[in-house]
């Protein structure tokens, strides 16, 4: 499923690297606020789904190759995650949904795969 296809079912906003939407695909999303699971659930072109807004979400995106971050339940981030997703090249998007909407809506809706 295309990034710009996800984002668009979710009512995603892009805050940074909005060059790279057309180009990523996801088969596989991870839904965390934990980056510990995350690290241990890495799988190549993986999509994150996330609530937390600190830069170690891009830290841990970045050491483990996914490409984009979904950041659930806000509307904005603190500049500094913003400045490390750039850094990186790593798309960050938020939504308002919360992280069971988005989870529900791209397992049902665009048959994104669970990790597990």
């Amino acid at each position: 499923m295309k990034l710009k296809e996800i984002l668009e079912c979710i009512n995603g906003r892009i805050l940074c690297a909005q060059e790279r939407v057309e180009e990523l695909d996801f088969e596989h999303a991870a839904a965390s606020d934990l980056m510990s699971e995350v690290l241990i659930l890495a799988r190549e072109n993986m999509l994150l789904i996330t609530g937390l807004t600190t830069p170690q979400v891009v830290r841990t995106a970045d050491v483990i190759g996914i490409p984009a971050v979904v950041i659930v339940r806000k509307d904005s981030v603190p500049p500094e995650t913003i400045e490390a997703a750039k850094a990186s090249r790593i798309v960050l998007a938020v939504t308002r949904m919360t992280m069971f909407e988005v989870c529900g809506k791209l397992y049902c809706e665009k048959k994104i795969k669970p990790i597990w």
